[in-house]
Protein backbone atom coordinates (compact mmCIF):
# COMPACT_ATOMS: atom_id res chain seq x y z
CA UNK A 1 0.00 0.00 0.00
CA UNK A 2 1.16 3.45 -0.48
CA UNK A 3 2.67 5.74 2.31
CA UNK A 4 -0.10 7.95 3.27
CA UNK A 5 -1.20 9.14 6.03
CA UNK A 6 -4.48 7.50 7.61
CA UNK A 7 -5.94 10.48 8.39
CA UNK A 8 -5.72 11.76 4.72
CA UNK A 9 -7.35 8.91 3.97
CA UNK A 10 -10.18 8.57 6.63
CA UNK A 11 -10.77 12.86 5.07
CA UNK A 12 -10.87 11.62 1.88
CA UNK A 13 -13.39 8.16 3.16
CA UNK A 14 -15.75 10.72 5.38
CA UNK A 15 -15.57 13.04 2.19
CA UNK A 16 -17.29 10.58 -0.16
CA UNK A 17 -19.65 9.25 2.04
CA UNK A 18 -20.76 12.85 2.92
CA UNK A 19 -22.41 12.80 -0.66
CA UNK A 20 -23.88 9.60 -0.59
CA UNK A 21 -25.29 9.98 2.69
CA UNK A 22 -27.74 12.48 1.75
CA UNK A 23 -28.91 9.85 -1.13
CA UNK A 24 -29.27 7.23 1.40
CA UNK A 25 -31.16 9.62 3.83
CA UNK A 26 -33.27 10.38 1.03
CA UNK A 27 -34.01 7.31 -0.50
CA UNK A 28 -34.88 5.71 2.95
CA UNK A 29 -37.36 8.34 3.80
CA UNK A 30 -39.27 7.23 0.86
CA UNK A 31 -41.23 5.59 3.95
CA UNK A 32 -42.45 7.95 7.03
CA UNK A 33 -39.55 7.41 9.91
CA UNK A 34 -38.16 9.09 12.87
CA UNK A 35 -34.56 9.99 13.46
CA UNK A 36 -33.79 6.55 15.74
CA UNK A 37 -35.56 4.54 13.00
CA UNK A 38 -33.71 6.16 10.26
CA UNK A 39 -30.15 5.97 11.82
CA UNK A 40 -30.74 2.01 12.38
CA UNK A 41 -32.11 1.52 9.40
CA UNK A 42 -28.83 3.34 7.66
CA UNK A 43 -26.39 1.27 10.02
CA UNK A 44 -28.08 -2.04 9.09
CA UNK A 45 -26.99 -1.17 5.51
CA UNK A 46 -23.44 -0.29 6.18
CA UNK A 47 -24.19 3.31 6.55
CA UNK A 48 -22.77 4.58 9.87
CA UNK A 49 -24.08 8.27 11.12
CA UNK A 50 -23.72 9.68 14.59
CA UNK A 51 -26.86 11.91 15.89
CA UNK A 52 -24.79 14.74 15.54
CA UNK A 53 -24.48 14.47 11.90
CA UNK A 54 -28.22 12.88 10.90
CA UNK A 55 -30.07 15.62 12.69
CA UNK A 56 -28.46 18.63 10.92
CA UNK A 57 -28.44 16.53 7.69
CA UNK A 58 -32.74 16.65 8.61
CA UNK A 59 -33.24 19.99 9.14
CA UNK A 60 -30.99 21.38 6.23
CA UNK A 61 -33.10 18.84 3.49
CA UNK A 62 -36.44 20.09 5.56
CA UNK A 63 -35.25 23.70 5.09
CA UNK A 64 -34.31 23.04 1.33
CA UNK A 65 -37.91 21.74 0.91
CA UNK A 66 -37.24 18.03 0.31
CA UNK A 67 -38.67 16.59 3.45
CA UNK A 68 -41.77 17.26 5.77
CA UNK A 69 -41.56 16.59 9.10
CA UNK A 70 -44.59 16.52 12.39
CA UNK A 71 -44.09 15.82 15.76
CA UNK A 72 -46.59 13.26 16.86
CA UNK A 73 -46.79 10.63 20.38
CA UNK A 74 -45.40 7.14 19.43
CA UNK A 75 -45.16 4.59 22.07
CA UNK A 76 -45.70 7.12 24.63
CA UNK A 77 -43.08 9.41 23.75
CA UNK A 78 -43.00 12.50 21.42
CA UNK A 79 -41.31 11.83 18.16
CA UNK A 80 -40.52 14.12 15.18
CA UNK A 81 -41.10 12.02 11.93
CA UNK A 82 -39.40 12.55 8.51
CA UNK A 83 -40.98 11.33 5.27
CA UNK A 84 -40.26 13.04 1.71
CA UNK A 85 -41.96 15.86 0.43
CA UNK A 86 -43.33 15.85 -3.38
CA UNK A 87 -40.42 18.19 -4.25
CA UNK A 88 -38.28 16.12 -2.51
CA UNK A 89 -39.66 12.69 -4.34
CA UNK A 90 -38.99 14.54 -7.81
CA UNK A 91 -35.15 15.97 -6.42
CA UNK A 92 -34.55 12.18 -5.67
CA UNK A 93 -35.47 10.84 -9.15
CA UNK A 94 -33.07 12.92 -10.53
CA UNK A 95 -30.57 12.18 -8.01
CA UNK A 96 -30.92 8.17 -8.86
CA UNK A 97 -30.44 8.32 -12.24
CA UNK A 98 -27.16 11.12 -11.84
CA UNK A 99 -25.97 8.33 -9.23
CA UNK A 100 -26.42 5.64 -12.30
CA UNK A 101 -24.77 7.84 -14.37
CA UNK A 102 -21.81 8.29 -11.83
CA UNK A 103 -21.47 4.69 -11.22
CA UNK A 104 -21.81 3.54 -14.86
CA UNK A 105 -18.43 6.25 -15.20
CA UNK A 106 -16.51 4.71 -12.80
CA UNK A 107 -17.15 1.02 -13.52
CA UNK A 108 -16.41 1.99 -17.02
CA UNK A 109 -13.41 3.18 -15.73
CA UNK A 110 -12.35 0.66 -13.57
CA UNK A 111 -13.04 -1.97 -16.31
CA UNK A 112 -10.83 -0.38 -18.85
CA UNK A 113 -7.86 -0.22 -16.26
CA UNK A 114 -8.74 -3.93 -15.66
CA UNK A 115 -8.17 -4.89 -19.19
CA UNK A 116 -5.33 -2.40 -19.83
CA UNK A 117 -2.99 -3.66 -17.01
CA UNK A 118 -4.36 -6.93 -16.89
CA UNK A 119 -5.49 -6.48 -13.15
CA UNK A 120 -8.01 -4.55 -11.65
CA UNK A 121 -7.81 -1.17 -9.38
CA UNK A 122 -8.92 -2.88 -6.32
CA UNK A 123 -5.80 -5.53 -6.92
CA UNK A 124 -3.22 -3.05 -6.30
CA UNK A 125 -4.65 -2.62 -2.71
Amino acid sequence: MVNMNPETLENLKLELRRGCLVLAVLVALRSERYGYTLRKELAEHGMEIDEGTLYPLLRRLESQGLLSSEWREHEKRNKRFYRLSSEGKQILKLLLAEWEGIDASIRAVIKEQAHGNGRSLSAGR
